[in-house]
């Protein structure tokens, strides 16, 4: 619940407060500087710019069109530069660096090893440099005073018909820092079902898995995604909000599927920002997370694609906090929303909540009532 204490964080409590992510693309989340330099490395001379600033523009506005198919685009230049192990290894480090340098604690990297075997790479040495990456990144995130847990999610593409195969690969890396499995692409014409041999595998497998549903297509994808497929959590799934209505005297019902969604706890990998972008959404104020949320669905906040979207984990919470007023005591509990959905073992999240989580945010709500008492101390003195 809303702290009835107005403990509205400011950008640098954001920034410090302990984050965890669950939906974020490895390709989408690139520094512009890397990409230019990898490129000029391997000899890609199709940058739309070659200087960093202005790279990262570009990906943002060319990102920036309402359109998911525009969107995904963009990813052609990314892919691009990471052909190569090494290239594979410090973009995933970079990864982790900069996701620690902004608080967030755990995350789950998303990335398709099928679109990186250009270079000669096979599937299993393109997972092995990934992971190598993060684990590098990891220790340096350490040596720089921060903790951070990285999590693999193999991709498929729903376009491609290889799904079964990279189910297989991320069976085969689970216990070496392979979480789960996903399914990712455009949604419309490619429902999720045409991966059920994939799906039915993981299962089998007891493995975890995620679809991309609910994002640009409505409420079927989403229905295919949980009662075909068994998705555990669903990526997006905004549109879960066109099976709830808001009478004119604000009362809610809810339809079968969204009162199943909720009564079943499935997570909901939100991404603001990128659903601005690709038309989910028209503004950050109208975004379905805020009725969600009210309505104790188990929302979690995520980037999806940080380059894309220009976007980080504090500025996600930044946008929500303006939005609605969100407080300490929200940010926890999204925060714990999705360390609760994470691929890792029970006991392995519960820790993450107890001993990391929880303790970040009481600290941060003990500067916020301090930093109150010194403000009514002094207005009470210079009352006097």
């Amino acid at each position: 619940m809303t702290s009835q204490t107005p403990n509205v964080p400011d950008s640098d409590q954001i920034r410090r407060a302990p984050k965890v992510l669950l939906h974020d693309h490895l390709d989408g989340g690139l520094r512009p500087g890397t990409i230019v330099e990898l490129a000029r490395a391997q000899g890609y001379d199709s940058l739309p710019e070659t200087e960093p600033d202005k790279l990262g523009i570009w990906f943002r506005e060319a990102a920036d069109s309402g359109s998911l198919p525009r969107y995904l685009e963009t990813f052609a230049h990314t892919c691009a530069v990471m052909q190569t192990r090494d290239a594979l290894f410090r973009v995933a480090a970079e990864c982790a660096e900069d996701l620690a340098e902004d608080g967030v604690v755990y995350a789950e990297i998303r990335y398709a090893p099928e679109q990186h075997l250009e270079g000669g790479l096979t599937l299993e040495e393109v997972v092995e440099a990934v992971n190598a990456g993060f684990r590098e990144g990891e220790r340096i995130a350490r040596t720089n005073g921060h903790r951070i847990r990285v999590g693999a999610l193999l991709t498929a593409m729903r376009h491609a018909a290889r799904a079964l195969e990279i189910a297989e690969l991320a069976n085969s890396y689970r216990d070496q820092g392979v979480v789960g499995f996903d399914i990712a692409g455009a949604e419309a014409g490619f429902p999720p079902t045409r991966h059920l041999d994939a799906f039915e595998y993981l299962k089998r497998e007891n493995n975890h898995f995620t679809i991309h549903a609910g994002e640009a297509f409505g409420l079927p994808s989403i229905w295919q995604a949980l009662q075909w497929c068994g998705a555990d959590r669903l990526g997006h799934g905004v549109r879960i909000i066109d099976d709830i209505e808001v009478a004119e005297d604000g009362s809610v019902s809810l339809g079968r599927l969204a009162s199943y969604v909720r009564d079943k706890r499935i997570p909901l990998e939100m991404c603001p920002t990128s659903n601005l972008q690709t038309g989910a959404a028209d503004s950050y104020a109208e975004h379905p997370i805020g009725l969600l949320r009210k309505l104790h669905f188990r929302i979690t906040v995520n980037t999806d694609n940080r380059l894309m979207s220009g976007t980080s984990m504090s500025q996600e919470f930044e946008q929500l906090t303006e939005a609605f007023g969100y407080t300490l005591d929200d940010m926890q509990w999204f925060t714990v929303n999705a360390m609760k959905s994470a691929f890792i073992p029970f006991d392995e999240r519960l820790a993450m909540i107890n001993d990391v989580i929880k303790p970040g945010y009481a600290e941060l709500k003990s500067e916020w009532l301090f930093r109150q008492t010194a403000v009514t101390s002094s207005s009470a003195a210079s009352a006097s």
